[in-house]
């Protein structure tokens, strides 16, 4: 007989719903709850491209020592939704807990005999306190986190301040919901025999926020200058517009009520991205956010705004692709296609959070990237880190950090003989000087061309005014490596032949799995990349190890395609670890698949040619 898992702080609780079922709000009042009492947890929603009536899951994972990655497996299932019970019950760990809604039989085929099963009459409860259909629906969700709460040991009075909180202004709706609770918690207390999965009061939150990477990301362009913002709705960026009007609406409003900002939902994604390099142009702080598809479309716009050297900035959150792809998975999929968008040669910087705190931090920065180098700057986040709630270490900012506007020719400088060429070279790092449109009535006319040009901004079809200008661009590709997030390095405590590359939101999985690596024997140096283009402490890092892993969330190696394509590295010295499947990557995913590896003997020397 399979013994139950007995585990206190340290478990995952799965929510198996109906899609529109009101379930949304119950499962993150049980996890908040779990944060009230002190103990970390990551929470994640997997759900459908629909409305309504397809399945949804919410997983949350209770983790006193703090790790916010999708672990694997799951310990105890709440299964709501009989469409997926089947796969639901399967994929329970040996020992773990079944809970359901008893009110109605079902055969002993359903369940199995290696696990727990906890029945509860929810519905019976509920309808016997309640009339309203919807009501029944709505509290049949709280009830089941009341039997949580008495089995796990949630404080009640936590879920009461939570309720209060969640309804405030709204009061009437306060003592039903708690009542549903209660119908719960009462009912386990009575008839559930107590189970080994156990929550403790800790203090291991600390002053951490619970927050989504969208809003972080959409608060940072706020604090980051940005006054104009064109959107075409899309899954999963959606969200991020929306917060940004929000927070522009308690943060850019006068006291007389005038709004010191503008939103425009375009027609298209293409039309987004041309207003807001028109605002570029004219010299306001603009963005749009989309996800892959709307890149496609965004193509030619993001290739003028490198060549004509107009500022702005594109927030994608990834999903999975090709085509209409999987609009409500994660994937870092868009990698290859961000940085070489539009046709001919170009190059375009990223930014890769890894967090909502850093989604603020680099929301900020790619502003002053933006009108530092006078291009388009892709702020990378995916589904994963834009549409979940996490726990993350609170936003901070320097109040007297100035906005940095990069090169612009003021009406003082063209008076004083300052001589301006649009697209001339003044400072040796490529970068060249601008203005803002109607700086100077008779000096300095802002030109600007997507066409191709000489240094003055004229037209040219000579072959020496291309090349010169388009080997300036690649020179101010450099130039930026000074200024993008440096990447981050972790483990080094020893030089060993093996190490690992990862980005975004791989980050809490890997910090788990190196962790656990560790404890088996096996270090591994890990180096976080946070930024394209890539500083030359990143080939540096290569250059150090026989072999290198490189974890990603897409099919093709997008990451490992850009280090063999920008640093000349030879494809022997990478080692993919890939992981597509639209899903957060686990931390038993990476431990599994590098262990695999160096246990079938891929840790042997490279070749020498492999430089």
């Amino acid at each position: 007989m399979t013994k139950p898992i007995a585990a206190i702080n340290d478990f995952v609780v799965k929510f198996a719903n109906v899609n529109g079922s009101g379930s949304a709000s119950a499962n993150g009042l049980f996890a908040k709850s779990i944060l009230r009492m002190g103990v970390p947890v990551g929470a994640r929603n997997i759900f459908p491209s629909n409305i309504q009536g397809l399945p949804t899951w919410y997983e949350v994972r209770v983790s006193e020592a703090g790790w916010l990655g999708r672990r694997g497996g799951v310990d105890l299932i709440v299964a709501m939704n009989p469409q997926t019970w089947d796969a639901d019950v399967k994929s329970i760990e040996p020992g773990g807990y079944l809970l359901y809604d008893s009110s109605k039989p079902l055969p002993a085929a359903k369940f199995r005999d290696d696990i727990t099963i906890i029945g509860a009459p929810l519905t019976e409860l509920i309808a016997a306190e309640f009339a309203n259909p919807r009501e029944r629906q709505l509290f049949k969700n709280i009830c089941y986190v009341g039997v949580l709460a008495q089995l796990l040991g949630i404080e009640g009075e936590v879920v009461r301040q939570l309720l209060t909180e969640e309804f405030k202004g709204k009061d009437k709706l306060i003592a039903p919901n708690f009542k549903a609770f209660e119908l719960g918690r009462a009912y386990a207390e009575k008839s559930i025999e107590p189970i080994g999965l156990a929550l403790k009061r800790a203090d291991k939150v600390g002053d951490r926020i619970f927050v989504e990477g969208n809003d972080a990301a959409a608060l940072g362009a706020v604090y980051g200058g940005a006054s104009f913002c064109a959107w075409y709705p899309i899954t999963p960026s959606t969200s991020l517009a929306e917060a940004f009007e929000k927070h522009c609406k308690a943060l850019r409003t006068d006291a007389d009520g005038k709004r010191r900002f503008a939103i425009v939902q375009a027609e298209d994604e293409i039309a987004s991205i041309g207003m807001v390099l028109g605002a570029g142009w004219a010299g306001a702080r603009s963005f749009t956010c989309t996800s892959g598809p709307g890149i496609s479309l965004m193509n030619e716009f993001v290739g003028f705004s490198y060549y004509a050297e107009i500022p702005g900035v594109i927030f994608d959150v990834q999903r999975g692709g090709p085509s209409t792809g999987m609009p409500t998975r994660t994937q870092q999929s868009d990698l290859l296609l961000a940085a070489y968008a539009s046709h001919g040669d170009t190059k375009h910087p990223m930014l890769f959070p890894a967090n909502p705190t850093e989604a603020f931090e680099f929301g900020a920065l790619s502003f002053d990237l933006a009108d530092r180098f006078q291009t388009t700057i892709f702020v990378m986040l995916d589904l994963d880190i834009g549409m979940q709630e996490w726990l993350t270490e609170p936003f901070k900012w320097d109040a007297a950090r100035p906005l940095d506007r990069g090169k612009v020719v003021t009406a003082e400088m063209l008076d004083a003989g300052f001589p301006f060429g649009r697209y001339r070279d003044v400072d040796g790092d490529a970068v060249p000087y601008r203005t803002y449109p109607g700086t100077h009535p008779t000096k300095g006319s802002y030109f600007t061309r997507g066409s191709s040009h000489d240094k003055d901004a004229r037209y040219s079809e000579r072959g020496e005014d291309y090349t010169e200008g388009m080997e300036r661009l690649l020179r101010k590709w450099q130039t930026m490596k000074a200024y993008v997030p440096a990447p981050v390095r972790k483990n080094a405590k020893k030089r060993t032949p093996d190490a690992v590359i990862y980005f975004g939101s791989t980050d809490p999985a890997m910090e788990e799995a190196l962790c656990a690596l560790e404890a088996k024997g096996v270090h591994l140096d890990a180096l976080r990349i946070r930024a394209f283009p890539f500083q030359d402490e990143v080939f540096e890092f290569i250059r150090e190890h026989e072999q290198v892993f490189v974890v990603e969330q897409n099919r093709d190696a997008q990451l490992k395609a850009l280090l063999v394509n920008e640093g000349g590295v030879h494809p022997a010295r990478l080692v993919s670890v890939l992981h597509y499947d639209g899903t957060p990557i686990t931390a038993r995913f990476i431990i599994k698949a590098i262990s695999e590896r160096l246990d079938a003997g891929h840790a042997a020397a490279v070749p020498e040619k492999a430089q």
